[in-house]
């Protein structure tokens, strides 16, 4: 299970081609995120909202709206289509190499699990879903 990951993980470090669609040029701004209704977080995601918040929110921003550390997960670019949930898990594992965004690559998640990376997962889908993106 774990070559699955790193075969994942690989794919922003080679070329764009490996996520099926040349890199967008985009620059963070308040406009690039696509405002997310919060407040119906069904209780079956609210440990991922805790974890997404503990683990996540201080680079990609409350309600995965991104910040000036990092980039919104509430994006057409990060859905499930162009980034599967494979893709979240082996970034915070890992880290993942910058090919989006110019804030950089992202340094591995230190003391995070596969479990509260699935929970994130799940509970960052329902915001995109909210918010139209699937």
């Amino acid at each position: 299970m774990r070559f699955r990951y790193v075969l994942i993980a690989l794919l922003p470090f080679g070329a764009a081609a490996g996520c099926g669609m040349s890199p967008p040029t985009i620059t963070p701004a308040a406009d690039t995120a696509v405002p997310a209704n919060t407040a119906a977080i069904p209780a079956a995601l609210e440990d991922g909202k805790q974890r997404f918040d503990q683990h996540c929110a201080e680079c990609h921003g409350p309600a995965a709206a991104g910040t000036d550390k990092g980039p919104p997960l509430v994006h057409i670019v990060y859905e499930p289509g162009h980034h599967p949930d494979e893709a979240f898990v082996a970034a915070a594992l890992l880290g993942a190499r910058a090919h989006h965004w110019q804030f950089g690559d992202m340094p591995p998640v230190e003391g995070i699990t596969e479990v509260e990376i699935t929970a994130i997962t799940g509970y960052v889908r329902q915001l995109q879903r909210q918010a139209g993106i699937e």
